[in-house]
Parts: C-alpha cells; structure tokens; sequence
C-alpha cells in the first residue's frame, strides 16, 4: 500500500468533527418550517448529518435541541427586531413604526421561513410538550414585555399620554404582530404587511395620546 493509500484510509476511518453551531442553524429552520410536533429526531440527523448518539450527547434530547435553537434564533434575529426600537433619537412612533417595518422585514425575506418562529413552531403542540409551551409562551412575553418597557420609558417623557394604558397597549401590538406572522406564513407578501403597518400608524396619534381604553369608549360614544 502506498503512502497516499494509508493516508486516505486514516482520514475515512476518522469521525467527522461535529459542528454544534451549523447543527443549530439546520435544525432552525427544520423547527421553523415544520413545528415542533411535527419535526422528528430522524429528520434532526437528516437535516445536521450527525448520528443520533451524537445528537444526545449534545443537547440531551429533542427538547434540549428545542432550547438551544430558541436561543439561537434570539441572537439571529430577536435581538436585531428589539434594536429597531434602542435609538433615542426615534419618536416613539418612529421607533414602533421600525420596529414593525423590520418584523416584516424578518417574516417574509424569502432566506427562511416565513411568519415569527415561536407562533409557526408552537402550533399544534400535544399535551406531552408542557415545557416547551412554557419555553414559547416565556419568549412570547418576552417580546410583549420589550414593547412595553419602550412604552413605559417614552411615557415617562412625555411622549404617550399618562393616561395611556401600556398593558393593554402592548397586548394590542402583539396581537398585531401575531396576525402578521400567521398572515406571511399564509403567503402574505412584505408590501400588504407594510399596509397593515400603514393602517397601525394612521391610528397611532389616537392610540398615544388616548390610550386603548379610552379611545375604545370614545369611538363607542360617536357611534
């Protein structure tokens, strides 16, 4: 046998080192398209090229992966979303306005799934899969929560009404951004996302300076 010979026998009987963190890209986007129920431990191996033995020693379980993938996804794209609203110089409706403009950005690009990863992934979740329904709805709030600390902080300046009830406030955008992820995972282009977005900053001067519950009355009193 010939040096090269053995040389290439030794390289075909070592392992392939195994690359955690493009293991969690493929398996984001394997959750994001399918679902959590719906992505099995078969098609984790299929989709990272490790064995499953591997996957285990890693991450435990499919559960573990499932945590390692929404902390990934946080840094790709969760936290690019809560810089949209960091810039001071913004108004506070400039800043809601970036900030729903860069969601659309991020549910229709076309480079990976549409609609928001933890409403596609969350859906159908049987009764077996408590904690990752915990690990979704703990995300969940989690945007709500940034929302509404941006709200607080611009109230405190002045810029919203004192009277504005930020829960409800915030409550109400989530809704909104829920509809657009189900709406772009539906087929919903970026340019009638930016309608939505158009018809959400028409009502923002009533939203701000009245508050949700106030202008609900309101509108009640002129009909």
């Amino acid at each position: 046998m010939t040096d090269s010979e053995i040389c290439a026998a030794k390289s075909r009987g070592r392992p392939k080192t195994f690359n955690r963190e493009a293991a969690i890209d493929k398996a984001l986007e394997l959750f994001w398209r399918h679902g959590y129920e719906a992505t099995s431990l078969s098609d984790l191996v299929e989709a990272t090229g490790a064995k499953a033995p591997t996957l285990y020693a890693e991450f435990t379980n499919k559960q573990g992966m499932f945590r390692a993938v929404l902390e990934r996804y946080n840094e790709k794209f969760g936290e690019q979303r809560k810089a949209a609203l960091a810039c001071p110089e913004r108004s506070v409706a400039e800043g809601i306005e970036h900030y729903f403009r860069a969601t659309a950005v991020c549910f229709t690009d076309g480079k990976k799934p549409s609609g928001c990863f933890f409403i596609c992934t969350s859906t159908a979740l049987s009764a077996d899969a408590t904690e990752v329904a915990e690990m979704l709805h703990e995300q969940s709030l989690s945007q709500e929560n940034h929302l509404k600390a941006f709200l607080l902080a611009r109230q405190k300046t002045g810029e919203l009404d004192a009277e504005t009830d930020i829960n409800a406030l915030s409550a109400w955008l989530g809704c909104i951004l829920q509809g657009m992820s189900v709406r772009a995972r539906a087929g919903t282009t970026r340019a009638e996302l930016d309608s939505i977005i158009d018809t959400l900053m028409l009502q923002w001067p009533v939203l701000s300076r009245l508050g949700c519950h106030t202008a609900r009355h309101a509108s009640d009193k002129e009909s």
